[in-house]
């Protein structure tokens, strides 16, 4: 079993969710990620509950695998460290506002002179570029700019976000998408490159329908709840245990199973046997839906619509899921251990290749390898290192 990314060097000076998570995905097939953090303080994450012995959980998800220095990049000497740390790395990961890091010194042009074959991923709210490049943001605020909050709640009813910040998770997987690209072409012909990606913008891109219904006919889609606007029936219904299934009969051959389960005596539902005929009857087709998932438990539901090969669903906690047969065979959730939280229970790595290895494992305490990184710097001394401690800056 190999690591395809072993070898790759990334510097990371990043914090929260979605810069983080895009070189903690390269880290898991081995990547070297060296995080740097402010001194005294680290990633805000690390203050992120539940908390034990001072250390966060979730932020052994999102940063494990790395490696931890402390520099004030705010000063001169912290920002040339950086630069220094840069010159034989593969690739930078940033999220800061442009107007922070040029009042700091850190342009890509300075990177570019000390290191030209460097990969600068800039993950920032609104891009690089733009009337809004400047302006603050987190996932949420992404979330809306991008139209996701507007169509997320019911008909009637005020919108919603939804239960995890979504361009967060989306930014950081599209951030590792495009290093990969950029490590290929640099790999080929030797070149850097300045990657600039928007929060916003994956959630804008995987929005398929949105753009083109409005270029198309003007309309605005609104929100539509559970119910999936392209096909019915298609949402979550509830079960006689108070537990919920998702149920998308989205397909012809699927609603023609599901209809034999119904309580149709005419033939009334069977004659829907169209989309747009089963969307212009969504109350009454959600309704006999309903009253059928209605007479059985959970369980029993799941296995009655399964027997008749109908795509279901269980609507799980995160309970259910850790004690699930599924996951568990699958290898989805692991153990690492970390000193001040002991054993933790993580998602594994995605991705189950037939001759390729992944990395998990701990996240580090803030500044811990100061030492094993910054005294490799050409140039620094363990006499500078303590000079620089002193004055604050590591």
């Amino acid at each position: 079993m190999t690591l395809p990314l072993e070898g790759v060097r990334i510097i990371e000076a990043a914090t929260i969710l979605a810069a983080p998570l895009s070189s903690s995905l390269l880290s898991e097939f081995g990547a070297e990620v060296i995080k740097v953090e402010e001194p005294g303080r680290g990633d805000p994450v690390r203050g992120f509950p539940p908390l034990a012995g001072g250390a966060s959980g979730p932020f052994h998800v999102t940063n494990r695998n790395k490696k931890s220095v402390t520099l004030d990049l705010r000063t001169e000497a912290g920002a040339a460290l950086l630069v220094d740390l840069c010159r034989d790395a593969d690739a930078l990961v940033l999220n800061y506002r442009p107007p922070t890091l040029e009042r700091w010194g850190i342009t890509y042009e300075r990177l570019k002179a000390a290191n030209p074959r460097l990969i600068v991923l800039h993950l920032t709210a609104f891009g690089l570029g733009g009337p809004y490049s400047d302006h603050p943001g987190f996932g949420r605020v992404a979330e809306a700019f991008a139209g996701l909050t507007h169509i997320t709640g019911e008909p009637d009813g005020p919108p919603y976000f939804p239960g995890y910040p979504v361009a967060d998770g989306m930014g950081g997987v599209w951030g590792a998408f495009l290093l990969t690209i950029a490590l290929l072409h640099q790999r080929e012909t030797g070149e850097g490159q300045l990657i600039d990606l928007a929060l916003y913008e994956p959630i804008l891109r995987m929005m398929e329908d949105f753009v083109v219904r409005y270029g198309l006919n003007g309309e605005v889609k609104g929100r539509s709840g559970n119910d999936q606007p392209h096909s019915c029936p298609n949402g979550i219904f509830p079960t006689a245990d108070d537990l919920y299934v998702v149920l998308p009969a989205s397909t012809p051959n699927m609603w023609d199973r599901l209809v034999q389960l119904l309580d149709d005596p005419d033939g009334e539902l069977a004659a829907l046997d169209t989309a747009p005929k089963r969307i212009a009857e969504r109350p009454r087709v959600n309704a006999a839906v309903t009253a059928m998932t209605s007479r059985y438990e959970r369980d029993q539901l799941v296995e009655l619509l399964r027997s008749h090969g109908i795509a279901c669903g269980t609507v799980n906690t995160v309970a259910d899921i850790c004690a699930d047969p599924h996951i568990a065979e699958r290898g989805n959730l692991v153990t690492v251990h970390d000193d001040a939280l002991g054993d933790l229970l993580v998602q594994a790595p995605i991705g189950h290749f037939s001759s390729i290895s992944t990395v998990v494992g701990p996240g580090p305490r803030l500044g811990q390898h100061n030492d094993e990184v910054l005294l490799a710097v050409e140039g620094m001394t363990e006499e500078r290192l303590a000079e620089l401690r002193r004055d604050g800056v590591v």
